[in-house]
């Protein structure tokens, strides 16, 4: 009779569990695109050179959506070598590099605490019991035990990073007497479990995306500012906003990055969850070129072979488009925004900027349209940049202007009803 009473209740904890199982999925909370690294330079006296040898990395991410249940992805996508990884932890943050010690979770992959990565792979941890909040910091620590080669990395981190000198501290509750950057290194994903009715949406772009020049530390950029939109809004709780945006990233040549049509399937397509993305990405084609190197030169005469035209990025577009409609994902772009004023801005570059804004607001190609470039122009001159915006580089906004991005993004488009509401507006008008 007790084998028969044993047998049931284990009969009832599987259901149980698959029953939970099915209520939920993995959500990444956050998100960043993997970068070979590149010099922007000859080295400082000093400088941190991007590889790792016996030592401790710490980075700090912000979530969008939280969980009870969280797993991490690190990739070695540009690493020369395969990554040894002797530890793994993660924790939530509390100040600089310290962490709340009873959160502290070590993470194992396949159920050991070290693993070893292709050159060219990603690898994801098993998941831990940790109470994820939503906006929220979290503190991820990966021990390398012997010399890494260049680290993959995502340059513009826009967080402090803490490099130990030496050693496995990835338990400690602070890292002290270490290096900083500002980068993140093999981190590329953190999933949460979520409800099954969470969904994503991924902001695929360059450095506009990537939040650059915004402030340090303050989540400054306007994904993050639309993540924080999104969680204090009952009817949107549930949707996570993954930023794959990249800083100098062209759609379509490599620049400090693969190009956004080289990484459409990595960043977007095969990310859990994603039903909408968006797209502001081009001007760096524009201003830069479609040759093998950036030119910053004001008015730069760049070689005919290296102009991009509009006729160019609007087949790139299509291809995004119509790639993304094959996974059921829902594409909202953006007129790519003023630039009168930046290194390199040219008249003929502007042009072909207004050629492609044209159709991006009347080829009725996107799902919607958020309007970057109307939200941020001068109406004094409407190829600038708004001053209270600017940076100072005439290219990037500044918090507030990545705030106002945020803020005009109509929540509806994350929604059925606005969905159909938007493609309504965006279709063609018949000549008559």
């Amino acid at each position: 009779m007790k084998s028969v009473l044993l047998a049931t209740l284990l009969s009832s904890l599987a259901f149980g569990q698959v029953a939970f199982g099915q209520s939920e999925r993995w959500i990444p909370t956050w998100t960043a695109s993997p970068q070979a690294p590149r010099s922007l330079g000859p080295a400082r006296a000093g400088a941190f050179t991007g590889a790792f040898n016996d030592q401790t990395v710490r980075m700090t991410v912000h979530t969008s959506i939280g969980g009870h249940r969280v797993r991490i992805e690190l990739s070695n996508a540009y690493g020369p070598k395969p990554l040894m990884v002797g530890a793994a932890h993660i924790a939530l943050r509390v100040k600089d590099s310290s962490i709340n010690p009873d959160s502290d979770r070590p993470l194992t992959f396949n159920g050991k605490p070290s693993c070893s990565i292709p050159v060219g792979a990603f690898m994801i941890s098993d998941p831990v019991n940790l109470n994820v909040p939503s906006q929220g910091d979290l503190a991820v620590s990966v021990y390398v035990p012997g010399d890494t080669g260049i680290a993959t990395t995502h340059s513009v981190g826009l967080h402090t990073t803490w490099i130990s000198k030496t050693g496995d501290v990835t338990g400690k509750p602070e890292i002290t007497d270490a290096m900083t950057t500002q980068s993140w290194y093999w981190l590329s994903s953190i999933e949460v479990t979520a409800p099954a009715s969470a969904s994503s949406v991924v902001t695929f772009g360059d450095s506009i995306t990537d939040g650059t020049r915004s402030t340090p530390n303050t989540d400054g950029s306007w994904p993050a500012f639309l993540a924080a939109r999104l969680q204090s809004n009952p009817a949107t709780s549930r949707i996570s906003v993954l930023n794959q945006g990249i800083s100098a990233n062209r759609v379509l040549q490599d620049g400090f990055g693969v190009s956004a049509l080289a990484r459409l399937d990595r960043d977007v397509l095969s990310q859990p969850g994603v039903k909408w993305m968006t797209i502001l990405e081009g001007i760096n084609d524009i201003g830069a070129g479609i040759g093998p190197d950036f030119v910053f030169t004001p008015n730069a005469k760049l070689p005919a072979s290296d102009i991009v035209t509009a006729d160019q990025l609007i087949g790139a577009y299509k291809q995004i488009i119509e790639r993304a409609h094959e996974h059921g994902i829902k594409v909202y772009g953006s007129p790519l925004m003023p630039f009168e004023g930046a290194a390199y801005y040219s008249e003929p570059g502007n042009v072909t900027r207004q050629a492609v804004n044209q159709w991006i607001r009347t080829g009725g190609a996107f799902d919607a349209l958020i309007d970057f470039d109307a939200i941020t122009r001068d109406p004094a001159n409407p190829n600038k940049m708004k001053p209270e915006f600017d940076s100072g580089d005439h290219l990037h906004p500044n918090n507030t202007g990545y705030k106002a991005m945020a803020g005009a993004i109509d929540l509806s488009l994350f929604s059925d009803a606005g969905n159909k509401a938007a493609k309504k507006a965006l279709k063609p008008q018949k000549k008559h």
